[in-house]
Parts: C-alpha cells; sequence; structure tokens
C-alpha cells in the first residue's frame, strides 16, 4: 500500500476575487453609517438637551457602534471562502486583534455613558443607578455577565498572555464570546431606544444578527461536517520525517475533488480519544494525489506531541482548505521561496504547484544535517523544473539572511516575488531584508504558524 504521496499537479481551485472583497468592504462601511444614523435617529434636540442627555446619546451611540464591530469580527472569523481566498486568513485574523479593542472600549464607554446619564437625569448617585439599572431592566444582568466574557477573551489575547495559555485554553474561552454576544443581543432588543416601539428597524437589527449567526453556521460547522462526511478521512501513517516533526498520511474518498492550492492549509481535527473536540491549522505538505493527504506537524505542544501517536484507521474532520499563500498572490514570473524549520512544509507544497514557466529559487535553512526536512523531495521539484536550491545548514549566525548575504544568494531578489514562511523573529527579518533590497510590500507574501 502506498503512503507517501509523490509529485501531482492541482485538480481544481479556485482564484481571489478582490472586488468580492471590495463589495464587501464597502458595505461593511455601510452598515456602520447605518448603526450611526439609528442612533441619531432615535433622538430630539430636546432629549439631548435634557439633564443627562448628551450621556444618554453618546452611550446608546457607543452601544450600537460596538456590538456592530464585533459583528464584523465574528465575520472576519467566519471562514467565508472567498475571502479567505482573497485575502488570507493570517490577515484576517490580523484584523479581527486589531479590531478587538474598540468593541471592548465602546462597550465600556456605553456602559458608563448610559449610567452617568441615567443618574443625572434622575438626581441621584451613579452607584444607585446602577443597582437600578440591574435590577429594574431587562436583560442588563445578562449583559454584564456577557461583557465580562468579552473581556476575558479579549486579554487572552493580548501578545503576552497568548504566550503563556495552552491553545487548547484559548479556543476555549473564546467560544464563550459567542454567549456573550447572544446576551448582548437581548439586553439590545430589550432597551435599546432605536429598537422599541420600532418595529422596522427592529427587523433590520434582528436579520442582520440572523445573518451573522448564519454564516457562521455554514462556514464554521455545516460545510466543515459536510466536506469530512463525504472524503471520509482515515490515518493510514504516521512517519517521522526529522527529530519532532512527523507527517500524518490520510487516505480518502474524491481527495481529487479537493478545490486545494499549494502553500493552502486545513483546520485538522483528528477524531482520537481527547482530541477529537479542538482543531488545528496544519499546511499540506504536498499536493493531494487521491486517495492521499499528507499532513506534516512539529510536535511541539500537547495535540502535535498526541498526534505522532496516532492509530492507523483513526478518522480525521477537515474544515478548508485555507489561506493565501499560493501561486495566485505572485506579481511576476519570477520566485524566491524560502523556508525555515516547519515552514518549509507549505514552501515544498507551493513549489510542487508553482507554474512550470515560473523561474524559481528556494532557500531553506536548517540547524543541523538531521533536521533538513523534506531534503530529497525539494531537491527533485527543482531539479525538474531547472530552480535553483541554497540549502543552508548550520547555526543562524552563519546563514543570517540578512540583505548582504540574500543579495549574494539571489542578485535578483528586486525583480521577484518572495515567499516565506518560518517562526516570527525570522519571517520579520526576511521581510524587512527584502524591502531593503527593493522588493515591494505587494510581492511579499507571509505565512505565519500563530493563534
Amino acid at each position: 500500500m502506498q503512503s507517501r504521496p509523490q509529485s501531482a499537479p492541482a485538480r481544481r481551485e479556485r482564484r481571489p476575487h478582490h472586488r468580492t472583497v471590495d463589495a464587501a468592504a464597502v458595505a461593511v462601511g455601510l452598515g456602520m453609517g447605518g448603526c450611526i444614523a439609528l442612533a441619531v435617529t432615535s433622538e430630539t434636540r430636546s432629549s439631548i438637551a435634557a439633564p443627562g442627555g448628551l450621556a444618554t446619546f453618546g452611550g446608546r451611540l457607543a452601544g450600537l457602534t460596538g456590538t456592530y464591530l464585533l459583528l464584523i469580527m465574528l465575520l472576519l472569523v467566519a471562514r467565508i471562502p472567498v475571502i479567505e481566498r482573497t485575502v488570507g486568513q493570517d490577515r484576517l485574523l490580523h484584523w479581527h486583534r486589531r479590531l478587538g479593542q474598540w468593541p471592548i472600549y465602546l462597550l465600556t464607554a456605553h456602559a458608563l455613558l448610559i449610567t452617568f446619564g441615567y443618574a443625572e437625569q434622575a438626581k441621584t448617585g451613579v452607584w444607585h443607578e446602577f443597582t437600578i439599572l440591574i435590577g429594574s431592566y431587562a436583560d442588563v444582568l445578562m449583559a454584564i455577565v456577557g461583557f465580562g466574557l468579552l473581556v476575558t477573551a479579549a486579554i487572552t489575547s493580548i501578545r503576552a498572555a497568548r504566550r503563556r495559555i495552552r491553545y487548547e485554553t484559548w479556543w476555549t474561552i473564546h467560544l464563550y464570546v459567542y454567549l456573550a454576544l447572544a446576551l448582548a443581543f437581548s439586553h439590545q432588543l430589550a432597551n435599546g431606544a432605536s429598537f422599541v416601539g420600532h418595529p422596522l428597524t427592529r427587523a433590520i437589527w434582528v436579520a442582520l444578527w440572523v445573518a451573522t449567526a448564519g454564516t457562521v453556521l455554514v462556514f464554521r460547522v455545516l460545510v466543515p461536517l459536510g466536506r469530512s462526511a463525504w472524503h471520509d478521512l482515515r490515518v493510514v501513517g504516521v512517519h517521522e520525517e526529522t527529530p519532532g516533526v512527523v507527517s500524518i498520511v490520510c487516505s480518502g474518498r474524491n481527495v481529487e475533488s479537493l478545490v486545494v492550492a499549494g502553500g493552502q492549509f486545513f483546520q485538522w481535527r483528528f477524531l482520537a480519544r481527547g482530541m477529537w473536540w479542538q482543531a488545528h491549522p496544519y499546511s499540506l505538505s504536498a499536493m493531494p494525489k487521491s486517495p492521499y493527504l499528507r499532513v506534516t506537524v512539529k510536535t511541539a505542544g500537547d495535540h502535535s506531541r498526541r498526534l505522532s501517536r496516532l492509530p492507523v484507521g483513526t478518522r480525521v474532520a477537515i474544515e478548508g482548505p485555507y489561506g493565501a499563500f499560493t501561486r495566485h498572490a505572485r506579481n511576476t514570473n519570477k520566485v524566491l521561496l524560502v523556508g525555515v524549520g516547519v515552514g518549509i512544509t507549505p514552501i515544498r507544497a507551493l513549489l510542487e504547484d508553482m507554474d512550470p514557466s515560473v523561474d524559481v529559487t528556494v532557500v531553506t535553512r536548517a540547524s543541523t544535517a538531521k533536521d533538513v526536512l523534506f531534503g530529497d523531495e525539494i531537491r527533485t521539484l527543482v531539479t525538474n523544473r531547472g530552480g535553483e536550491l541554497y540549502e543552508l545548514v548550520g547555526p543562524r549566525r552563519d546563514h543570517p539572511l540578512d540583505p548582504r548575504h540574500l543579495r549574494r544568494l539571489v542578485p535578483d531578489i528586486a525583480q521577484r516575488d518572495v515567499y516565506v514562511c518560518g517562526p516570527g523573529d525570522f519571517g520579520d527579518a526576511l521581510v524587512d531584508a527584502s524591502r531593503r533590497l527593493g522588493v515591494p510590500d505587494d510581492r511579499i507574501h507571509r505565512e505565519q504558524f500563530a493563534f
């Protein structure tokens, strides 16, 4: 039985659709304008001029815009295929994280301004008004609980905190964001001045929430379930490639129908005891060759270490493919592919999938000879297409890949697209070196392994 897939061309793939993404961005902007209009039109000049009116108006505006941004954050990680293929999940996650602080700020302002405004209107103390809000207004207590869950998720997303917690813990905490949103939704409909007594705006707001929830349900749950059932993947082999790196080969049905490009990744869920409930992103290390898929993983965390002991026959569920780190991202007919460590995984698949007419130079780096990943496979692929390969083996100080060293290896780098995959500090340095050597940002493509 063959268990290690060799080179094979992609059967089908879908290209990025930049106009669709542009239209989505316009829709997001119009939606924000609509939220502001909702807040403004629900007020009158006299209500704003009344005691506490300005603070109350500011609180309502902050609440509407803050919850709208929460919905946008959900859509950014909803795994919408056309958005994923065009933008790339790493950039979407970056936007998600950058946006994440603003709903917290706005919802904090909402709570404070509403409390101060109502207290001034009722001529009572702020703390007394706060207890009245909790005890007398529908769903306010639930909204406070939801806000606490959002704050917890935001804290665990801070870079310093993420480094200190397990991926599984972080992932579980973020599941509670969905509960937090449900609590906020209930609170808004029960108390929002823009919705109480306004059936049309209430219906529009409900439709927006339902559409967002439906999008998440379809692309995060139903599509992966259907795809996994259709392909019926099972583990047929686990092989150690280098110390601490293993390849898992899966066999399935109709694998050739997967619409995948080299450099993309799937969310993998191995249905074994203690592992079935969590999904992790791993890149394909070879293009699919029916009936096989291969994924290669560095056994660094609890989950990945268990993968080296996966029994043959384990069922596998997949979600994807995702990522814009593909041949479609290039803007020239000459490319430089650079991979370090397990970052060579998507580079190897991308090399296999790159158009035959493209001039390819590949640079790989490993600490020792025994750490060289897919050396023979990459040499064969590069040789067959007449490309250039530089295998750098040894300490980082011997092969710094700084601008001087990079220019010596690839004198025409300024005329190439540069694809980079590796640890964060390496990637940062390589991107900076490429820029300093004249490569424009739209020709630098980076894949990052981080949650």
